[in-house]
C-alpha cells in the first residue's frame, strides 16, 4: 500500500505537467493571426542586381535590368477541405529596387492549415477602371497608364545588345485588361500537405517564393530582343503574359 502510494505521489505531477503543456498544432476556432509573404527576386537562379549585372535569356543575347516591378493581388488561401479564404484589400506592388517591398505582412487571417494559395498577377478589371487609389494602387508609384486607363501588372526595363532602340533600351510593360490583351494572369500552387501553411495567434509563418524575371523571355516563347523589345500593351504583352504565367514564381519553402 505504501509502495502504491509512493508511485501515485510522483504519476500526479506528471500528468499535471502534460495536460498543461502547450499543443502547437492546437487550432482555436474563430480566432486570426498573421502571416508574411517574401519574393527574392532572381534571374534564372542568381540575385537580380539592377543596373550592373549582365545576364543571358534562352536565346544567349546578353540583357541587364534596371527596373524591375509587379503586382501581386486578390491573395486566397484554401484549406484541405475546400474552404477557402480571399484576403481583402490584398494589392502589394513588388518593387526591386526597395527591399522593403518584397516581404509583404497579410493581417486578419483565420487560423488553420493551408494547402493552396493562389494570387493574380497584376491588378483585377474592376480595379482597373475604379478612379483614383491609394497605397499600392496610388499612380504615383509610376505603374498606371493615364492615357490608356490601367494599370501595368509587370515593368521590366533594361539594356541589351540586341536591342534596336535607342540605347539599346528593353521596355517591358505588360498590362490590359480587355479581350483579346487581356493580360491579367493567375498563379496557383500547391503546399506540401506534410508543411502547410500553419496560421496560429502563437505564430507568425512565413512563405519564402523565388521570382524568376527572366520568366518574361521564355516559356510558351522564347523571345529575341533583336525583334521583341519594346512593348506597353497589345499582342505583344500577351506573348510575354502568357510566359511569366507560369515561370514568375516559385514556393521555395514555408518557415512555421
Amino acid at each position: 500500500m505504501k509502495i502504491s502510494t509512493y508511485f501515485l505521489a510522483l504519476l500526479c505531477p506528471v500528468i499535471l505537467l502534460s495536460s498543461c503543456k502547450k499543443n502547437t498544432d492546437e487550432v482555436t476556432a474563430d480566432t486570426k493571426s498573421t502571416f508574411s509573404i517574401e519574393f527574392e527576386n532572381q534571374v534564372n537562379g542568381s540575385p537580380l542586381v539592377l543596373n550592373t549585372t549582365s545576364y543571358k535569356n534562352a536565346k544567349g543575347e546578353d540583357f541587364k535590368i534596371n527596373v524591375f516591378k509587379y503586382y501581386v493581388s486578390n491573395i486566397k488561401l484554401s484549406k484541405a477541405d475546400g474552404t477557402t479564404y480571399l484576403i481583402p484589400e490584398s494589392y502589394f506592388l513588388i518593387d526591386a529596387s526597395k527591399a522593403e517591398s518584397t516581404n509583404i505582412t497579410l493581417k486578419d487571417v483565420p487560423t488553420g492549415d493551408y494547402t493552396k494559395i493562389e494570387y493574380t498577377i497584376g491588378v483585377d478589371y474592376a480595379r482597373n477602371f475604379a478612379g483614383a487609389q491609394t497605397g499600392a494602387l496610388d499612380p504615383i508609384n509610376g505603374m498606371f497608364w493615364t492615357w490608356n486607363s490601367g494599370y501595368i501588372f509587370v515593368k521590366l526595363e533594361g539594356t541589351s545588345p540586341q536591342s534596336a532602340a535607342t540605347g539599346n533600351a528593353l521596355t517591358f510593360h505588360i498590362g490590359g485588361v480587355t479581350d483579346p490583351n487581356n493580360t491579367i494572369r493567375t498563379f496557383t500552387t500547391e503546399i506540401n500537405a506534410a508543411n502547410p501553411l500553419r496560421v496560429r495567434t502563437d505564430g507568425k509563418p512565413n512563405m519564402h517564393f523565388i521570382v524568376n524575371a527572366a520568366a518574361l523571355f521564355t516559356g510558351k516563347t522564347d523571345i529575341s530582343f533583336s525583334t521583341l523589345y519594346f512593348t506597353m500593351g497589345g499582342a505583344n504583352s500577351v506573348i510575354v503574359a502568357n510566359n511569366y504565367a507560369n515561370g514568375l514564381f516559385r514556393l521555395d519553402h514555408i518557415h512555421n
